[in-house]
């Protein structure tokens, strides 16, 4: 690359060849509007909401496509540029609802944001009636409302080049364009796995989470109830993040808002990440010694297995039996602490706050069912639970800290990883380490899974000389990727960790939003962070999990462990709708 001189509103700057317009703005502060634009995409400069007038050119040109040129001259709020945009803005409000109000993205919309920076204060053009399409609530997880949608296409590639599924597309012309699953159904008879990828970056209320708020606050009404909530490690990174507080701080005022919201109990889901690790290692070592169903696939993102359901139905036998840390978590509070708190287990709501809207739809499978119901009976995401704090009229930074309830509450730092891609991975191989060779490793013997890379690789040697090999995945393209290259032959894992996500679960689909590379890689670094705090550091060494098999498991893997910690998946078409 070669350093190049441009000017920027008259203002000289230096820059590297290589590099569109854009990507040198936002490296100087330079705010350009964008619409379109999908940060680590081929950009489409579809939208034109980015346009900047380069002199020399007798048209206005859209920053995210258009290489940076020596000498260039560069203006990003000519009155030429900042009219195009107003009439752009226009064009986008004239047929958009009004319903802001009620809007689930209301006062966090890039379009009402986009308004306000245009200084448009009333509609210019409105000629005929508007579209009316019926809301799409089908999905467990998403609900896709076409009429609030802007055309931006930026749902359409991440559904189908971040995450290789492409559930929905751009379809028709002209005035009817609309964005839709096949043959205009719905998005429930799509393979759509419910990562909520496409809710995090749409810039409107097109497509939003199912929100399940208000069945949690009945539920917290009915006094004949007694309702226990469980919190995901992602979830305290996110609100760290959101108010600007350490992680330790946040996650004590978490506790004390969920206590203020009326939760009978406030149990941590790391519990049951350590509990998924002892699980899924013992599940790991057992396939090893047999030399069966290798590699052994990790089981923790519901995305992800529902992806393997319906694109790799032939590596169903590879993924772990292990259910989630979620559902784990669920089953352990209807059988071992109703039983010692003497509550019949038909009278208790179990709540999960969690940063992925496949959580929703995993809550609801029928293999998540046991005697006392399901498992977990309602699944908010971050957004939710900042909604409810919001509610309340709280202020998040003012409550005091508090400590999650015991039984069930107790952690390590391998639990807080799990959150972030390549955790698990890292937090199974500390414990699979101590059960074969007797004493625990280093506890940053294997951090060489973290980072943001698309497909990491790791070896586990043991004193015998025996090598594991393992591969850490996020999003399903690169899914996909690794999948391809064990069917060819190309490589040979023992076990793979997949994320749906990008990033894990800190970049999940029920995360706050406006989520993007280093926030992802923020909130990841807050759970490293915990991990180094912790005075345990493997899931072994937890004496709740010690006393949990003591008291009622027996072993990992034990006939009672397979009834309440262990699933199985199904098969599914690619297409749905077709094969029914």
């Amino acid at each position: 690359m070669s350093t190049l001189e441009i000017k920027v509103n008259d203002r000289p700057i230096k820059c590297e060849s290589g590099q569109t317009i854009l990507d040198v703005l936002e490296q100087h502060d330079i705010y350009v509007p964008t619409l379109c634009h999908v940060e680590g995409l081929e950009p489409t400069g579809s939208c034109r909401m980015c346009v900047v007038e380069v002199e020399g050119r007798g048209t206005l040109v859209p920053s995210c496509a258009e290489p940076i040129q020596d000498q260039m001259a560069i203006h990003t709020n000519s009155s030429r540029v900042m009219n195009a945009r107003r009439q752009m803005v226009q064009l986008l409000l004239a047929n958009h609802p009004d319903d802001c109000l009620y809007c689930a993205r209301g006062g966090d919309c890039t379009l009402q944001d986009l308004a306000v920076n245009a200084g448009i204060r009333e509609r210019l053009w409105r000629k005929g009636s508007r579209r009316t399409h019926p809301m799409d609530r089908s999905s467990p997880s998403v609900v896709r409302d076409p009429n609030k949608c802007i055309l931006c296409g930026k749902c359409v590639r991440v559904c189908d080049e971040v995450q290789d599924v492409g559930a929905i597309d751009h379809a028709n012309r002209g005035f009817d364009s609309m964005v839709l699953p096949a043959f205009d159904d719905e998005l429930a008879s799509t393979a759509c796995v419910n990562c909520g990828q496409c809710v995090a970056i749409c810039p409107t209320g097109a497509l939003t989470e199912r929100i399940d708020l208000p069945r949690v606050w009945r539920y917290l009404e009915d006094e004949q109830l007694t309702t226990v909530v469980q919190v995901a490690p992602a979830v305290r990174a996110a609100l760290a993040y959101a108010f600007d507080l350490p992680v330790r701080e946040a996650e004590g005022k978490m506790v004390s808002a969920l206590r203020e919201m009326g939760f009978d109990q406030v149990f941590d889901t790391q519990f049951t990440a350590d509990l998924t690790i002892m699980e899924e290692g013992s599940e790991l070592l057992e396939r090893i010694q047999s030399d069966q169903s290798l590699p052994l696939i990790t089981s923790c993102s519901p995305g992800w297995i529902k992806y393997c359901e319906h694109f790799y139905p032939e590596f169903l036998p590879h993924l772990s039996s292990c259910k989630s840390p979620q559902q784990m978590m669920g089953a352990m509070i209807k059988s071992y602490w109703a039983q010692q708190a003497e509550i019949d287990s038909k009278d208790v709501r179990v709540v999960a706050v969690m940063p992925c809207t496949a959580k929703k739809y995993e809550a609801e499978r029928p293999e998540m069912e046991t005697e006392s119901g399901r498992d977990v009976d309602a699944v908010i995401t971050t957004r939710e639970l900042i909604d409810a704090i919001e509610e309340m009229g709280v202020v998040f930074s003012n409550l005091p800290e508090d400590q999650f309830d015991d039984f069930l509450g107790a952690s390590t730092g391998a639990g807080a990883i799990f959150g972030a891609t390549g955790g698990v991975a890292e937090a199974a191989l500390r414990t699979v380490y101590y059960l074969v060779e007797g004493e625990n490793p280093d506890p940053e013997a294997f951090s060489a899974v973290r980072g943001l890379d698309g497909v990491k690789k790791v070896e586990l040697t043991f004193s015998d000389g025996t090598v594991v090999r393992g591969a850490v995945v996020h999003g399903l393209s690169n899914a996909r990727q690794v999948m391809e290259e064990i069917q060819s032959g190309e490589a040979d894992y023992a076990f793979i960790e997949v994320m749906a996500c990008p990033g894990g679960c800190v970049g999940g689909g029920g995360q706050p939003y406006n989520s993007d590379t280093k926030r992802v890689a923020e909130l990841a670094r807050q759970l490293y962070q915990l991990d180094e705090q912790r005075e345990m550091r493997f899931s072994h060494e937890n004496p709740e999990i010690q006393r949990l098999y003591e008291e009622y498991l027996g072993a990992p893997l034990s006939e009672r462990c397979h009834e309440l910690l262990h699933t199985e998946y199904q098969t599914r078409s690619r297409y749905p709708k077709i094969s029914d």
